[in-house]
């Protein structure tokens, strides 16, 4: 793994203590496919290494776009149960759909 320390979990209202620590373990996991592919990139030798490293990088962009997706499942789940008010459930709601919008 890294040498670098596990990073400090913050509470708040904008993900819970559970659902941070599941994104960051899926990051760490992204963390350690994007080395192997550099160390395939650094070790090709032949033309047909090309297609590994490509399936790899494949599977690193997927597990990406799942956790992004997950991020997103996440707030709709947390904010919605905040949400004391139809007022708040509306601007809440608003507010992912912009995110969607902006970055999907």
């Amino acid at each position: 793994m890294s040498d670098t320390p596990p990073l400090k979990i913050i509470s708040g209202k904008a993900l819970s203590d559970a659902q941070k620590k599941d994104l960051l373990h899926r990051l760490a996991r992204i963390e350690g496919q994007l080395r192997g592919v550099q160390k395939l990139i650094a070790k090709a030798d032949d033309p047909a290494d090309c297609e590994g490293i490509a399936q790899q990088m494949s599977a690193a962009r997927k597990a990406l776009d799942r956790s992004f997706v997950t991020l997103l499942t996440d707030s709709v789940t947390t904010h919605a149960g905040q949400a004391t008010t139809r007022e708040e459930m509306l601007i809440s709601s608003q507010r992912l759909a912009t995110l969607l919008e902006k970055f999907a």
